[in-house]
């Protein structure tokens, strides 16, 4: 195949490869670090002596993180809180936007306006906190999924989606005796899987990370997610002790050296799932995002 760019294009396409490639490696190059550092002898962690090579290939500090209890509870709360937030995300997005992108429907106008006033302006931290206490939700599985379930944001996405599908399947379906809930669940959802596949990532991505609103909400210990986890381990150093490590350990290096070796574990083995699900919806994620920026 004859290649027609002209060398002003090929300058500009090796220059992107160049910069694109210094950006990959910028994100990629921590994570190797940590995982080096995991599984590198503990002196020379102390020592300092790890960058992007493992060193005294150990996996102590692996062993001694999976008998800790409090990252299976906070695993296991992460999954949940995602998993259930992630499917009342998608629930209502997909029923909220659907009446919205139907022309027949009275009032939409006005009821999207007011939905767009939410993107904006919200009650504020103590009145929200003292509603959820009311409510009843404070320290519970839902305060984790009802409160963030609602996005417009999401919303405008699908709505976008289900407007750019061609209304004659809409008026074939309607011919046909079908009523809105069937054109929804056997016309509607399964042309929009890309937009869907998209939202999920987007709710799952923000569940798994959420710190701020379990910092608020969740006072039980053993209701707190990954986040939570990783600032007790990192920042106030409550998850970790003497008993946690090897207690026959005498020299200071080593004991410093796995103390590290262990949070640097424990980081890694938490992002993993969201690193892994993100490669298998990239192609919906692309595709859904182009979709939603169609037609508004």
């Amino acid at each position: 195949m004859i290649n027609n760019k002209s060398l002003s294009a090929r300058i500009f396409d090796g220059f992107n490869a160049v910069i694109l490639g210094l950006i990959v490696l910028l994100f990629i190059l921590p994570f190797v670090n940590m995982l080096a550092i995991s599984i590198s002898n503990p002196v020379l962690v102390t020592k300092q002596q790890i960058s992007l090579v493992p060193k005294g290939i150990n996996f102590e500090a692996y062993k001694r993180l999976f008998q800790t209890k409090e990252l299976f509870d906070a695993y296991f709360n992460s999954i949940r809180y995602t998993v259930l937030s992630t499917l009342f995300t998608l629930i209502i997005a997909c029923l909220t936007a659907y009446p919205l992108s139907m022309k027949r429907m009275k009032y939409r106008k006005p009821i999207a306006l007011f939905f767009t006033f939410t993107m904006f302006f919200s009650g504020g931290l103590i009145p929200v906190f003292l509603n959820l206490q009311n409510l009843g939700l404070i320290d519970t599985i839902w305060v984790m999924v009802i409160p963030g379930a609602f996005s417009f944001w999401n919303i405008i996405l699908m709505k976008s989606n289900f407007q750019s599908l061609p209304s004659e399947l809409y008026e074939a379906a309607y011919i046909d005796g079908a009523n809105d809930w069937k054109i929804l669940f056997r016309i509607v959802i399964p042309l929009s899987k890309a937009i869907i596949a998209t939202i999920a990532l987007f709710a799952a991505v923000g569940a798994w990370n959420s710190y701020f609103a379990p910092m608020m909400y969740l006072n039980s210990p053993d209701m707190q997610p990954l986040p939570i986890f990783l600032r007790r381990l990192l920042i106030a150093n409550e998850v970790f002790n003497e008993t946690d490590i090897r207690t026959d350990i005498v020299d200071p290096l080593v004991y410093t050296g796995q103390t590290k070796s262990m949070r640097m574990a424990a980081i890694f083995v938490t992002i993993g799932p969201i690193v892994l699900i993100y490669p298998a919806v990239q192609k919906y994620f692309v595709k859904g995002v182009m979709v939603g920026s169609i037609k508004g």
